[in-house]
């Protein structure tokens, strides 16, 4: 996501001009006073800048800005248009100058040719449009995901999402529901981890009065609730052995009887269920049925982990940062560098859900706003994440690892850390990493890295 710094007094102009590049998806953060937008600049980087330069002293911030920010693009906005004052402008670092009396008239292809050229998008970003809101990512694993959900809206077939915890399952199964033809029909999730196997038939089937003790009145049951919509059943993996032959009768034979009912009912709602467990592991076990898990597999989406999809995490906190700053009433400008490279280098164990809650609590207790510091992190290792210290760091869980996966992730954090550290030159990049230029591209394009 490109990111965009507006500084614009006019309280009507910096509204008009701060709409626009929001319509664009941009990342766009704005300032109504040069010293405010040059302490933006000091702690966060832009691909671009649209600033007001009227005078001499606006000249002299513009060449502190292009100073302190020298890859970043700088769009004028003047009241003036003599040429002299113009080419003091270019002199001085813009690379653009915009009359602002032209009323806007051809500034967006002015800033879409800027940003094309500074920060020149994927051909498979600009062609994937998120109607989701709560779908966020440009990691190519995410946009695979989200083409297979475009391309099995239309149907009813069985999906199994798995993933680890916190990595976005209901998320992914809700976009399913939001775009197909059942959008309009209810959405019924139940996390079968949570409810005791005792309780879980009757809150799933429903129950008739007198089925059992305490059972005083008849009970609608999820799979009826859910009618023509979707039923979502979280941890299938946690359902009780006995349980999964029920549920693999009514996804077979679309019909259900409430607890204690001899009367069968029609089954219409679309199924998908999510684990955070390894069902073929369970299978071989005998801890979760063969047939069940084939029969919910027909359709199967995996989402990876965040710290395979780093490159995702400033879309995430942009995101995260603009929902908790409008829930709390909290005037966050943004994040600082050095608390985002804290950020990435993270290895998120508790995945998207634990970035989620970490930025949260960061806002509730930010007591003045303005930009998120490195200081405001409240998860002390943050601070000390190093990877050339990678050898100390390197634990071996329990039950083991995928090798080559944690490998390609180390991999992904290295190039990353060098991109960063040279501010994205490719060569000087390749220097630290010891590869050839050429070399370091490849593994760009076919790990689909960026940074932001």
């Amino acid at each position: 996501m490109s990111r965009v710094l507006i500084c614009e007094p006019d309280d009507c102009l910096h509204a008009k001009v701060k709409g626009y590049l929001v319509s664009q998806h941009l990342w766009v953060l704005g300032a109504y006073d040069t010293a405010s937008a040059q302490e933006l600049l000091r702690k966060q980087f832009f691909h671009l800048a649209v600033v007001p330069v009227d005078n001499e002293a606006d000249l002299k911030s513009l060449l502190a800005m292009k100073q302190l920010r020298p890859e970043t693009c700088f769009i004028v906005m003047s009241r003036r248009s003599e040429p002299a004052f113009i080419v003091s402008t270019m002199r001085v670092g813009a690379s653009h100058f915009w009359p602002k009396d032209d009323a806007l008239v051809g500034f967006s292809e002015i800033i879409q040719e800027t940003l094309a050229r500074v920060a020149p998008a994927k051909a498979d970003e600009s062609e994937i449009n998120f109607p989701i809101p709560e779908f966020i990512g440009r990691h190519p694993k995410i946009l695979e995901i989200f083409q297979l959900i475009l391309s099995i809206k239309d149907t009813d077939s069985t999906v199994l999402i798995t993933g680890e915890s916190g990595t976005g399952k209901e998320v992914v199964a809700k976009a399913i529901h939001t775009l197909s033809p059942r959008k309009r029909q209810p959405w019924v999730a139940v996390n079968c981890g949570a409810i005791p196997g005792s309780l879980l038939e009757s809150e799933l089937f429903g129950h008739v009065k007198g089925a059992f003790t305490g059972a005083t009145q008849n009970r609608v049951g999820r799979f009826q609730k859910a009618a023509s919509g979707t039923l979502f059943l979280d941890e299938i993996s946690d359902l009780p052995f006995d349980l999964q032959a029920k549920i693999l009768r009514v996804i077979q034979q679309k019909v259900f009887e409430p607890v204690g009912s001899a009367h069968s009912q029609n089954l219409d709602a679309r199924i998908i269920a999510a684990t955070n467990q390894d069902l073929q592991c369970a299978v071989v076990e005998k801890r979760f049925r063969e047939d069940l898990f084939y029969r919910l597999n027909v359709i199967p989406i995996t989402i990876p982990p965040l710290r395979s999809r780093k490159t995702d995490i400033p879309l995430l906190v942009k995101a995260f940062m603009d929902k908790f700053a409008a829930t709390y009433k909290k005037e966050i400008s943004g994040i600082s560098e050095e608390a985002m490279s804290c950020l990435m280098n993270y290895h998120w164990p508790g995945n998207i859900r634990e970035l989620e809650n970490l930025i949260e609590r960061v806002v509730v207790l930010k007591k003045e706003g303005g930009i998120l510091e490195q200081r405001d992190l409240p998860v002390d290792h943050f601070r000390n994440l190093r990877v050339d210290k990678y050898v100390a760091s390197v634990a071996l869980p329990d039950d083991g690892v995928d090798f080559n996966q944690a490998v390609n992730e180390f991999e992904n954090e290295l190039i990353l850390q060098a991109l960063r550290k040279t501010e994205g030159n490719k060569n000087k990049a390749a220097s630290l990493l010891g590869l050839n230029r050429t070399t370091l591209v490849e593994k760009l394009k076919r790990k689909g890295l960026r940074v932001a």
